[in-house]
């Protein structure tokens, strides 16, 4: 990581880069996990700083993709076999049950 990033970004985007493909974390799940800040201070970093990083996997509690980029996530997630549902209105979402990663165990284990 660069740098220039503020250390609570730097981490933000190392547990962004963990999540395996086909999973998803929410932003409270990833502040969570890290034992510091929340939610918004998650989407910010990720708003700010996420583009380098597999941003579609770290998503809304409510599995709606993220507004404006809603297409591109939806390649992503159907390229990686992300598991997806239709609302009653036929709009694809994530299906968080099945597609939440809870951080895979120990913090120090590299991703696989």
């Amino acid at each position: 990581m660069s740098e220039e990033l503020p250390a609570y970004a730097e981490h933000v985007l190392e547990v962004a880069e963990r999540i395996p493909p086909g999973r998803v974390m929410t932003y409270g799940d990833v502040a969570e996990w890290l034992g510091e800040g929340g939610p918004r201070q998650v989407g910010r970093v990720m708003a700010l700083y996420g583009g380098a990083v597999p941003w579609w996997r770290v998503v809304r509690a409510d599995g709606v993709p993220l507004p404006g980029s809603e297409r591109r996530a939806l390649e992503h997630y159907r390229a990686e076999a992300t598991p997806l549902r239709l609302t009653a209105g036929g709009e694809p979402r994530l299906d968080m049950r099945r597609a939440r990663w809870d951080g895979g165990g120990d913090r120090d284990e590299a991703h696989t």
